[in-house]
């Protein structure tokens, strides 16, 4: 377990490595000038290369790099003289826009973003789940075309249709509940859940429909596997059977999924962030690339990719866990 482990471990920090290169390499490539992004619109020729030579902007692009992946983990400082600015581990840089250094950005936005995707996460995960065994168990029954055709009606709605709907229905006709904005869960947590139960359903009713398409076909091949009609020739009841025997090994293809997509969640739901008008990462991100803030795009781009390795990373154990044969993989 141990040496299954470290193998998986090593081949995130690989991966995380590779796509912040490619991530550097695609932002400091471009035409436009980062020196004159960070100076702004009225900058002379000469401050643009003052800034160019503060932000190391002259150094060959494989320094840079290395100066970039350094001061992530341990800090680094712009410039020198009286003209140095200290930059704390994390160091992902400043804002070009705001000057402010991007993991505080980020911070700030993370907790926004991770009370909608957990949440989204149970609700879809508790809805997908229970709708896709009871298709599955109830096979060509009228409850079992019912799920199927409403699940195909709901994965076809947009986000942002449903969004709307949600808004003028919840919200503007009948005033049950307030318009979304973030409450922290330790101030209020009553209000924490009003506020995003919107967002969440928005968000779950998508996936819910995909993950109980899903399940059932998961649950449905598993079913007819032979050690679950060697367990049912044993006696043992249904419910054993299929919650041990069938539900269990059915469940890792939505295991992967999960990891896949909370992870992404985590970093942000841009179009769901949007129409709501939450504070979260995948709003800031949004912001960031309409005024082309090259440092925060590349901060929330590292934080996206962190979080669904890691995901991936996770689900990789529990799967060596549940399977004593993943762990030769």
């Amino acid at each position: 377990m141990i040496g299954f482990l470290l193998r998986r471990t090593a081949a995130m920090l690989v991966t995380l490595l590779v796509i912040c290169a490619l991530t550097f390499a695609v932002f400091y490539l471009l035409p436009n000038d980062p020196a004159a992004q960070f100076c702004g619109k009225d900058c002379s020729v000469e401050r643009i290369a003052l800034v160019r030579q503060q932000l190391g902007l002259d150094d060959p692009l494989i320094v840079q790099f290395g100066r970039y992946v350094v001061g992530i983990f341990a800090g680094q400082t712009f410039g020198s003289g009286q003209y140095a600015v200290s930059c704390d581990f994390p160091c992902f840089g400043y804002s070009f826009q705001s000057a402010q250094p991007v993991w505080d950005l980020m911070m700030d936005r993370l907790p926004t973003s991770a009370s909608l995707a957990v949440g989204a996460a149970v609700l879809w995960l508790g809805l997908g789940v229970s709708a896709g065994v009871l298709s599955a168990l109830r096979r060509g029954t009228w409850i079992d075309r019912t799920v199927m055709v409403g699940t195909i009606g709901i994965a076809a709605l947009p986000v942002y249709f449903t969004a709307m709907i949600l808004l003028y229905v919840v919200v503007t006709l009948l005033g049950i509940l307030p318009y979304p904005r973030y409450i922290a869960f330790t101030e209020n947590p009553g209000g924490w859940i009003a506020n995003l139960i919107l967002p969440w359903i928005t968000l779950a009713l998508i996936n819910a429909a995909i993950y109980a398409r899903m399940t059932r076909s998961s649950v449905i091949e598993t079913m007819a596997e032979p050690y679950v009609r060697t367990a049912r020739a044993k006696g043992l009841r249904e419910r054993r059977v299929v919650g041990r025997h069938g539900l269990r090994p059915a469940l890792t293809p939505v295991a992967t999924m999960l990891g896949m997509d909370l992870g992404g969640l985590l970093a942000g739901a841009l179009i769901t962030e949007s129409l709501f008008s939450l504070p979260g990462v995948g709003k800031l991100f949004a912001d960031s690339l309409n005024k082309a803030d090259q440092p925060v795009i590349m901060g929330i781009t590292l934080l996206a990719s962190f979080f669904i390795v890691t995901s991936n990373l996770v689900v990789d154990l529990l799967y060596a866990w549940i399977d004593p044969r993943a762990r030769l993989a």
